[in-house]
């Protein structure tokens, strides 16, 4: 071979080496790019894996377990991971910083039924950290109801004739969902509202017919999917009616499994024997009974909450029963001549006939009229009052018992409302809990959210677990505090930094976001499960 051929042959022998070795290097750059492409899909897959990540904060999570350090992710409406977090991105992360996370407080005591209708923010309410708000308390609701005049004392504190517009309850849960508001709602229904349905005089029992016409409407707003019933029994509009008239609709609620929750007949002398009237109510129609904001009204009344709380925890070891408290000495209400008194103050908060005397004392009232003070109550009505008529170291004892969930019983038309409409739920943090030291921070916690949520069957809310839906609030435990005082009552909370309602941020530094993500709760509902 001649060394013309035989270098010829070693140039093709070079390039054949070289197109393969040019073959094997874009091979290996595929291969390369290729596990590149999958590592972007990953990290997109990643990405999208929560929608919201929440770091480093100590967990309370609602079931009165001891609190823990770890990160929380959020997918959609659902807590969807707990645990150390550092290796998961999301699209929104949120540090933080050693602060308390814990579920959304539940408000078990309220009377915004119209409210959340009319004003949807509900910014005294979520600026607290509630998430979800129970409605229909003290026997009046929203619905149903049907008023050809103006709405009798109390049902007048949910606002007035032209609010109540919902016959059936189903209408109401709708025009919640079409409000939507920034918190969840719940709701009861009222005994005054089902007895103003069906009577022409509220001063006097109710007949056969009339009764059976309650029973009737009660049981189609339970099988729409109220939770329960409520009574006002010490309001004139329900006073006369019998405890066989209460019994009777309760029985309603036994086959819907729902709940009967009362102001009792009296809170002051004979509350003993009114507790016993609403325990008798639930044995008989075999429901759970909750007693609603539990006190010892009236100075002659002081102290006695020992042998109170004793009658509840001997009944509550053979029946279902338990009770709501807010934190504060007074109550508040419309103005009832029953509980006019110089035995302590009375502040006045608006009236109707006399409005020129809203925001002073009784008392001062009466002097500026030269009138007695029974007779200067008797003129100023309609009216509503602050009644400072509680001893703090009977609100502790309540607060502080086993058997209690926290609950505002705020009145949101009030124009100047009781302090406990915007600061019951950072009170009991900072006041009772860290101040007093009434309970540790995971016993409170406890009282406003998983207490809540099972007492009223409302499943995968007021605990953080997985699964669980994520209402929930981020708050600093050594600085929330309560600023609404009884001078100066309507001021936003300090220390609540960020407020999630099923999964969405709806309230950050003092604002409500401009979307809101409220739902209505049904009883055994979708929404429950």
């Amino acid at each position: 071979m001649t060394d013309g051929v035989y270098d010829t042959c070693r140039v093709r022998n070079y390039q054949t080496l070289l197109v393969f070795l040019c073959n094997l290097s874009l091979s290996f750059m595929r291969v390369i790019s290729n596990i590149g492409v999958m590592e972007s899909v990953k990290t997109r897959d990643k990405v999208m894996l929560f929608d919201t990540i929440i770091k480093n904060v100590e967990i309370v999570d609602g079931t009165n377990e001891a609190s823990y350090h770890a990160d929380l992710a959020i997918k959609q409406d659902r807590i969807a991971k707990i645990g150390d977090l550092a290796g998961f991105e999301a699209s929104k992360i949120i540090d933080g910083q050693g602060q308390v996370l814990s579920p959304g407080f539940i408000d078990v005591h309220t009377h915004d039924d119209t409210n959340v209708i009319r004003y949807p923010d509900c910014l005294p309410k979520i600026s607290q950290g509630v998430t979800t708000v129970i409605v229909g308390n003290c026997g009046i609701s929203a619905s149903p109801a049907t008023l050809h005049v103006a709405p009798p004392d109390p049902m007048n504190l949910l606002g007035k004739q032209e609010d109540f517009k919902y016959p059936t309850f189903a209408e109401y849960a709708t025009a919640v969902e079409q409000a939507e508001p920034a918190v969840n709602v719940a709701a009861l229904i009222g005994h005054t509202t089902l007895r103003n349905n069906v009577m022409d005089e509220l001063l006097r029992e109710a007949s056969e017919d009339e009764l059976q016409a309650m029973q009737t409407a009660l049981a189609q707003a339970m099988a729409e999917g109220a939770l329960g019933l409520s009574s006002g029994l010490a309001y004139a509009s329900a006073k006369q009616a019998t405890a066989s008239e209460v019994m009777r609709l309760a029985e309603v609620l036994a086959e819907f499994g729902g709940i009967y929750t009362t102001h009792m007949r009296t809170e002051f002398e004979e509350i003993l024997s009114a507790m016993e009237e609403a325990f008798e109510t639930g044995l008989h129609a075999r429901v759970p009974v909750v007693i609603s904001h539990l006190k010892c009204a009236g100075a002659g009344n002081w102290g006695r909450t020992v042998e109170v709380l004793d009658l509840l925890e001997k009944t509550a070891k053979h029946q279902d029963v338990s009770c709501d408290c807010y934190p504060y000495s007074a109550s508040s209400s419309t103005l009832d001549l029953k509980q006019v008194t110089d035995d302590f103050d009375i502040f006045i908060t608006w009236s109707e006939t006399k409005p020129e005397y809203a925001g002073q004392l009784l008392a001062d009232i009466a002097k500026q009229m030269d009138l007695p003070l029974m007779e200067a109550a008797k003129a100023i009505q309609p009216a509503g009052a602050v009644y400072h008529c509680m001893d703090e170291a009977d609100v502790e004892r309540v607060l502080k018992h086993k058997l209690t969930m926290v609950g505002s019983d705020g009145l949101p038309n009030d124009p100047h409302p009781h302090p406990r409409l915007w600061g019951t739920f950072p009170k009991i943090l900072n006041h009772y809990c860290k101040d007093r030291g009434l309970f540790p921070l995971e016993e409170a916690v406890h009282k406003m959210t998983g207490m809540s949520a099972k007492r009223y069957n409302l499943a995968n809310r007021g605990v953080i677990k997985e699964g669980a839906f994520a209402d929930l609030v981020l708050f600093n435990k050594h600085n929330v505090r309560d600023t609404a005082t009884f001078e100066s009552p309507i001021s936003v909370a300090d220390g609540i930094e960020c407020v999630f309602v099923n999964g969405n941020i709806s309230y950050q530094n003092k604002s409500v976001a401009n979307k809101r993500f409220g739902r209505f709760i049904y009883r055994d509902s979708k929404n429950c499960s």
